[in-house]
């Protein structure tokens, strides 16, 4: 069975099933490309959705609760910025909360061109396997301004014959943005697919100044 067989054989959206009930929290805050659902856990960041509106950040929170097994974290709202919340940090925080502010602050400051580098702590554990080592090489070795093909990508994992599976993990990436699948292009120059629409992987190669800002 080959790697993108494989791969098709679980749901890329729910990743690998916990059993263990790990404390989390999220917030919604609003960006240039629309509402993004940022999740964490005491380890890090673990989950971004785009598109975050009332419905869709609604299912992700039910999803992630099962996911996690248990309920977010009750803290108070976040500040201004912030369209919907599960969480905010405050002087006696958890350290998912902790986390999640920091994860906000980073992605505000990606979003103002200040950073260009994410330096947050990641909770990996959505995703595992072919998936998780093709993400971690992306995250480490794929800087802001630059892209990379999918089958060169293929080639860094030592995988030269999974180009297609590539294409399948970026779209099952469970921490989008932060890991940035928008990078990831056809060897041809093609823009190729991206699990949040198009339109947002123009904005976000336009914003690292790798395609040209659209006049509209």
């Amino acid at each position: 069975m080959t790697i993108a067989e494989r791969q098709t054989r679980r749901d890329p959206h729910e990743g690998p099933e916990r059993r263990d009930a790990r404390a989390w929290a999220w917030a919604v805050p609003a960006t240039p490309i629309g509402p993004l659902l940022l999740a964490a856990t005491d380890e890090g960041l673990v989950q971004v959705v785009f598109h975050a509106e009332e419905k869709t950040a609604a299912e992700a929170v039910a999803r992630l609760t099962r996911r996690l097994g248990a309920e977010p974290t009750p803290m108070p709202s976040a500040g201004s910025g912030t369209v919907a919340t599960g969480t905010a940090a405050t002087p006696a925080a958890p350290r998912c909360a902790e986390h999640l502010a920091e994860a906000i602050r980073q992605v505000e400051s990606y979003f103002a061109e200040d950073t260009k580098a994410f330096t947050l702590s990641l909770d990996w554990s959505l995703t595992t396997g072919f998936n998780r080592r093709v993400l971690r090489e992306l995250a480490a070795h794929v800087p802001y301004g630059t892209v990379v093909g999918y089958q060169d990508l293929a080639d860094r994992v030592g995988e030269p014959g999974a180009a297609r599976a590539v294409g399948m993990a970026m779209g099952s990436n469970p921490l989008p943005v932060v890991v940035p699948c928008h990078r990831v292009v056809e060897s041809d120059g093609g823009i190729g697919g991206f699990g949040g629409g198009l339109e947002t992987k123009r904005s976000l190669l336009a914003l690292e100044g790798v395609l040209p800002q659209p006049l509209f």
